[in-house]
Order: structure tokens, then sequence, then C-alpha cells
């Protein structure tokens, strides 16, 4: 047979840590280790594990018990997505961040992943740059190199050495500053809440950034994955931003984690309106269309929810999310004794363990049961780091405490 192609060949043999240790964790794996899977507890899943809204449920089964409306979700749908369906996520946006939106900056795409590695295809040529942060998610580097091997990431360190978390903000402003005069720079990504890290960027640098970037024509993307997860009492600014009030913004959207929709594939994209018709070309060869049903669901779920039920579902889940990473900094702090970061948002407490963090998870692995994530797919800051993801466990608190002790007692050789 002939071969496959280059870059496959070059990414089959560069696999998502992530994804490798979830199939490390897989029950044969397990076994194969002489561990019980059903004692295995995982700190390793980035997914969120609340019950979806009532009224969303009752979508559902309105679209799929009428011959009809089940009849039209499986056409296609036009390929920025239904207009009632930007009309709705327009009015969710508004409802929990007071953001200004209209259709025409809105497409709706099959999900957050697709449509990032699309607005990668739209915005990059062979030899470009685009600047992430370190740490960051790890899905983008490989999203990147899928594009072309010859774009360049120029990676802003946020996390220093003492695990200090954007402690010199000027040095690091006036790095991107620099970085932002390179006419190879198209985009800078930033994550909000973070993933590792559920770090929120503040306002004041945020304004920062958009000043440089609206100076030098750079964009200023933000992945909004997290963002119904804010542990504060009130959301930052910039949330309510929109592509209406700064042009070179792009927030990629999903809703895998504030309805629990992780498989329930859906995502949306805000930008200016040349950014959104690049899109939709390019979702006519990569997705042709999203999802129906999903779109169709949730647009009935915002027609029949006034503001305040919507907004009362997104505050007692991230209230939940908030207590489960207080449960996890005490166990941190209890058992492990090791420097990490306290959530502001999101799923996540990063923890620095003092070495490689490949090497300590298949250690605590096959001594404990408990699965973490390795901190060095997320960038050189967390190479001795791990990630302790809450979310998978919001449900089921106890298991936090049992799965830290156990590593706790492990570490400290008790």
């Amino acid at each position: 047979m002939k071969e496959l192609s280059t870059l496959i060949k070059r990414e089959v043999n560069s696999p998502s840590p992530i994804r490798e240790i979830m199939k490390m964790a897989e029950p044969k794996n397990i076994i194969n280790m002489g561990l019980n899977p059903d004692e295995v507890i995982s700190f390793g899943g980035g997914w969120v594990d609340h019950y979806a809204p009532d009224k969303l449920i009752e979508a559902y089964k309105s679209i799929i018990s009428d011959k009809m409306l089940f009849h039209k979700s499986g056409g296609y749908s036009p390929t920025t997505g239904y207009e009632e369906t930007k009309e709705a996520l327009s009015i969710f946006e508004k409802y929990l961040f007071n953001e200004n939106l209209e259709n025409g900056n809105i497409i709706v795409g099959g999900s957050s992943s697709q449509l990032t590695i699309d607005l990668f295809r739209i915005l990059l040529d062979p030899g470009d740059a685009i600047a992430l942060v370190d740490p960051t998610y790890a899905n983008y580097f490989g999203q990147i190199k899928f594009v072309s091997d010859t774009v360049k990431i120029k990676s802003v360190r946020f996390l220093d050495k003492d695990w200090n978390y954007l402690k010199n903000s000027k040095e690091i402003l006036s790095e991107i500053n620099e970085l932002f005069k390179d006419r190879k720079l198209k985009a800078m990504l930033l994550a909000t809440p973070d993933n590792p890290t559920s770090q929120i960027l503040q306002n004041d640098f945020i304004k920062e950034i958009l000043k440089i970037s609206n100076d030098t024509g750079t964009y200023l993307i933000f992945d909004y994955a997290y963002k119904t997860q804010y542990f504060q009492d009130t959301y930052p600014e910039y949330f309510s931003y929109s592509p209406l009030n700064f042009e070179n913004i792009i927030t990629i959207n999903s809703n895998s984690k504030w309805g629990r929709g992780l498989g329930r594939r859906m995502g949306w994209i805000e930008a200016n309106n040349e950014i959104i018709k690049s899109m939709e070309r390019m979702q006519q060869v990569s997705i042709l269309c999203p999802d129906s049903l999903h779109q169709m669901a949730f647009s009935l779920y915002i027609k029949n929810s006034s503001r305040s039920e919507i907004k009362e579902y997104i505050d007692n889940v991230r209230n939940d999310y908030r207590k489960a990473s207080e449960i996890t900094v005490k166990a941190i702090k209890e058992h492990l004794g090791y420097r990490y970061l306290e959530p502001q948002g999101g799923l996540y407490v990063p923890v620095d363990v003092g070495m490689d963090s490949d090497q300590f998870v298949l250690k605590v692995l096959k001594n404990t049961g408990v699965i973490f994530v390795p901190g060095k797919g997320f960038g050189q800051s967390m190479v001795n780091g791990i990630r302790i993801s809450y979310g998978p466990l919001v449900r089921t608190t106890e298991k936090i405490e049992e799965g830290l002790e156990r590593v706790g007692k492990f570490i400290h050789g008790k």
C-alpha cells in the first residue's frame, strides 16, 4: 500500500497527551496494571457532570415526539446556522453577560473544536505566527500543526517558575507588545477561564492587550468554553465585549460546559462580517452545516425560558463547581502539600508535583488507582505539574477527598 501523508505520519507519533492518559485509563489497561476499574478515581476528564436544564430536555422531547419537527431536524440547516438559533444565542449572551450581538456576527458550528481549527485555517498561512499562553489548552498545538507545520507558535509565559500567575504583568504586556509588531503574527489566543489553570484574566490586563492589538491590527481570540463558570460574584467586564464594539475580537463558544452538551456537539463563533463570511466558506467544505436537532432544541429552550430561569440555572451550576473546587483545594492542602493555583472558574486545579509529570502520573495511577493529567502537554511551565479536574466529580464530591487521600498516603509513604 502507498504511504499516508507526511503530516499524518508525523502527528500520529505526537498524540494528545490528555488522550493518551485517558487511553491508559481504559478498563483493559487498568486490569493489566492489577487494578480494579470500579475502584479507580479519575481527576483526568475535562468534562462537566451536572444535569442539563429541564426545559432543554423538554425541548428535545417535544421535537422527537412531533413527526414533522423531527423530520425537519433531519434536514440541512444553512451553513452558518438557522437564523432563529443565532437569535437565541444573542438572547442567551444578552441575558447572561449583557452582550449585544447581531445575527450577522454569529456562525454556528459542529463544535468549538471544529470551529477552532477552521478558524486557524482561515487566519494562518504557512510561515505565519500565532501567540499562545504558556500554559494553555493542549489541543491548540495539534490543531495548529494540522493547518501547517510551518506556522510558528509564539509562547508567552503567564506562569513563572515560582508558580505565580501573571505576577509581572507589565513585563508580559511589554513582551506581547513586541510580538505584535511582527507582521507575520496574525492573532493571540486567550482562554478565560483557562484550561489548565482555571484563572480568569483581569479587565485592566485585557484592555491593555486590546489596545496593543488594535494598534497593530492583530486579532484577539477568546476561547470561552468555561465562560459561564466564573466563581466571583460578577463576571469580568470584557465578557460583554462583542465584535460590534471591537472589530478584531473573535470569540469561540460552546454548549459543552454550561448545559452539559459535551456529546451534543454545538458551538458558535462571534466575529466581524469578514471572518463570518470566511468561516461560512470553510464550513461548506468541512462540515457542510451544523447539526439541526441541537440548534432547534436550543432555540426552543431559549424561547420557553425566562431570563431569570436561565440565569438561576447558570448560577446554581457555577456555584456547584465553585464548591467542588473548594473541596479539591482543601484536600490538596491536607493530603498532598504541593503548591497549586486557586481556581477562579472552570474545572481545574493545577498542582506542582516537583518532578516529571508523566512519570508522576503513571506512578500514582499504578499504586493508587487515581488518575491525573500530566501538565507537560499544556506548555513548558507545566512540565513538573499536573491538572486535577473536579469537573467529573461535581455530583460525587466525596470521591475528591477519597482520591486525594489515597495519593497523599502513597507519596508520603503512609
